[in-house]
């Protein structure tokens, strides 16, 4: 059986980590065999160690192959979590001449066993459980650093991303920023319930019922016996803009008669000082990053060039995916690790489910959020609301959306990757709507 010898024949496959980072070749029998060779062999490193994270001990497992014989020699040795024993196991590492760790993300307690490794200049790499688990009925400490150190040695763990310390930082407190947008919100349903309890209906009259105006004569009424309660100076704590429709009248019926019941107005002070504290972290956070404003300029000025992407919302993807493009095999696997791309779910010949992978929780919210907001624009730049357009006809809005984030997130590598500006190559034929359609071919048809 010969093989092939045409140089057309001669591909190159991503693996996508699975086995190898490398390309591999493969070749085609004349009887339709697929061969596969790996690029450089199955052992990629020869001296690694892997390291089994709990919340109290460390399992470490250095693996040194012979260069002659290919066979694995072992050595394990068990460590605490204690900040000292982590720079005893660094410098054990080390000794054997170990470059390379692999460790699993448990919890939070892989941070410090991931950071004094990197310190001592041995390269940490992070991989999620389910990518090293062992066979059922052989799990042990002892046995996953064993496993998961052969598994490292020939390339077949799947890494996680973990950016540089400067961009965890920033992670970190766009992150925080958020969680407390969130508390934030819940701490202000939680007040204007308690106004619908106690027959305040200033959420009637306002159209925020947390401005300036709304704030102050909810203040006054907390602070206020009702038999004090003035509707003299309730309208003169309104703040009158041009834009304001609700009458005086109104404003007054939505306040008359309320009554604070049980502990309604222990409770709108409690809200109120919180929301005041949580305004207050939110301000310092702010402050904070402001440096990284000024540090990333250049690449949230690329980026706010794309319609629907502000300069807060630039920031937090650079907190996400970082400033370095080529972490990422291409603008897919980027797509990928943000849970913007379909699944790949096929068996007997079938296609099943593409459902988009639950991956991104903090980036894939904030791009369909930004998504949406471009699709909305359709003076400054509709672009993405043609297409939008286009795939909602068949595909539904949901499935639209999903789509748009996704190629704004493409855009966004490339914008990253080469330093420009936001410009589609189809940008002027879609505004101009000039793309040409394929008419029917009559003498096709006439033959057919």
């Amino acid at each position: 059986m010969a093989v092939k010898n045409n140089r057309n024949q001669v591909k190159h496959l991503k693996s996508g980590g699975s086995y190898s980072s490398e390309e591999l070749r493969f070749l085609r029998l004349d009887d339709g065999t697929t061969v596969v060779h790996s690029a450089d062999g199955d052992i990629r490193r020869p001296v690694c160690a892997a390291i089994d994270v709990h919340k109290e001990i460390l399992m470490a497992a250095v693996c040194k192959t012979d260069t002659e014989t290919l066979k694995a020699t072992f050595y394990v040795r068990k460590f605490t979590t204690m900040n000292s024993d982590i720079r005893s196991m660094a410098l054990w590492l080390k000794e054997y001449g170990v470059q390379d760790v692999c460790m699993e993300s448990t919890g939070k307690y892989w941070i410090p066993v991931f950071n004094i490794p990197e310190q001592n200049s041995i390269k940490p790499i992070l991989t999620h459980p389910k990518y090293v688990k062992q066979a059922k009925g052989q799990k042990t400490d002892f046995r996953d650093a064993v496993h998961m150190a052969s598994m490292f040695r020939m390339d077949l763990v799947v890494s996680s991303y973990i950016p540089p310390a400067d961009i965890r930082d920033l992670r970190e407190l766009c992150r925080y920023r958020l969680k407390l947008t969130y508390m934030r919100t819940s701490e202000k349903n939680r007040f204007q319930n308690s106004m619908t309890i106690s027959k305040v209906r200033l959420d009637s009259v306002f159209s925020d019922p947390f401005g300036k105006s709304a704030s102050a004569i909810m203040e006054y009424l907390i602070s206020t016996e009702p038999d004090e309660v003035s509707d003299d100076e309730i309208l003169r704590l309104i703040y009158r803009r041009g834009n304001m429709k609700a009458s005086d009248e109104d404003i007054l019926d939505s306040i008359h008669g309320y009554e604070f019941i049980g502990v309604q107005r222990d409770k709108l002070q409690i809200i109120s000082l919180h929301l005041s504290q949580i305004e207050e972290c939110i301000g310092l956070i702010d402050r904070k990053l402001e440096y990284y404003r000024q540090k990333y300029t250049g690449i949230i000025r690329h980026l706010t060039t794309m319609v629907g992407i502000t300069p807060a919302s630039a920031l937090y993807i650079l907190g996400e995916i970082g400033t370095d493009m080529s972490v990422w095999r291409d603008d897919a696997s980027l797509a990928c690790r943000a849970g913007l791309s379909p699944a790949n779910n096929a068996s007997a010949g079938k296609k099943k489910s593409t459902r988009i992978g639950n991956g991104g929780h903090y980036l894939k919210p904030l791009l369909v959020q930004c998504a949406l907001a471009a699709v909305k624009n359709t003076k400054k730049d509709p672009y993405f609301r043609r297409k939008y357009e286009t795939l909602k006809k068949r595909r539904g809005h949901k499935k639209a959306i999903i789509a748009i984030a996704r190629k704004m997130l493409v855009a966004i590598y490339h914008m990253i990757r080469d330093d420009a500006d936001f410009l589609p190559v189809d940008h002027r034929e879609i505004i101009q709507n000039t793309k040409t359609t394929k008419g029917l071919n009559l003498k096709m048809s006439s033959l057919s």
